[in-house]
């Protein structure tokens, strides 16, 4: 798997929020916001369809596109891959950073040892 730029990874996530794929015309309104051509999204699914991450398939006159990657499995590489190469594979400095600069709040790291004790007693 290979990282995705932004803006393919903002039309993979408006594919992944439509349950069981989308036509042109609804993804062409979940990233409306965007401010993006039909040109340009076309352009997008054609280049993640290339890269093994969306299927296409003729319904009637207009494609359908589904994900050929679920958002758990882009989401694991994409954290396993900044995770090795900005902390050198170091959970700990990892959280120390966000620590260090305001990003975890008191709830947040309650919710992050419970997770943490879930994965040892998964483990026992």
């Amino acid at each position: 798997m290979k990282r995705l730029p932004d803006t393919e990874l903002e039309v993979m996530k408006a594919l992944w929020a439509q349950e069981g794929g989308a036509g042109r015309a609804e993804l062409e309104h979940a990233l409306a916001d965007c401010g993006w051509a039909a040109n340009t999204i076309n352009t997008y699914l054609s280049r993640l369809t290339e890269k093994g991450f969306v299927s296409c398939e003729k319904r009637g006159k207009a494609n359908w596109y589904a994900p050929l990657v679920s958002q758990a499995d882009y989401l694991a590489f994409e954290s396993s891959a900044v995770l090795n190469k900005v902390f050198g594979k170091s959970l700990k400095r990892f959280v120390a950073s966000l620590a260090r600069g305001g990003g975890l709040d008191d709830a947040e790291v309650d919710e992050l040892q419970r997770y943490l004790d879930e994965l040892k007693e998964g483990r026992t």
